[in-house]
């Protein structure tokens, strides 16, 4: 049996050609959505500054797997967030770190 572990995959790319309501939507909220506010969470954290050029996705994985399999889950649920919201984008890519390995100062 396989163990779950824990991973915080970070999902970046580029906002595409906007509608204006997703636009205005964005303006509203960016004080909402600075990196200092953000956290590796199951549900999230969308990060982005008032440029409405470039964002973070951050999520809190945990599979019974490797980390291509929690960056390609973090990868799945950016892609629904972003396609819920109603928000283009392009040129997404992931970075994975294991907890476990943070936790045990493994290097």
């Amino acid at each position: 049996m396989t163990e779950s572990r824990t991973y915080r995959v970070t999902v970046r790319g580029r906002f595409g050609d906007l509608s204006d309501a997703a636009r205005t939507y964005l303006h509203r909220h960016v004080d909402d959505h600075e990196i200092f506010k953000s956290a590796y969470t199951p549900e999230g954290s969308l990060t982005y500054d008032a440029r409405i050029d470039f964002f973070n996705l951050r999520y809190e994985v945990r599979v019974e797997g490797d980390d291509v399999v929690a960056g390609q889950r973090g990868l799945r649920e950016a892609e629904t967030f972003l396609a819920t919201m109603g928000f283009a984008y392009r040129g997404l890519k992931f970075e994975v770190v294991e907890m476990s390995r943070v936790w045990n100062d493994e290097r």
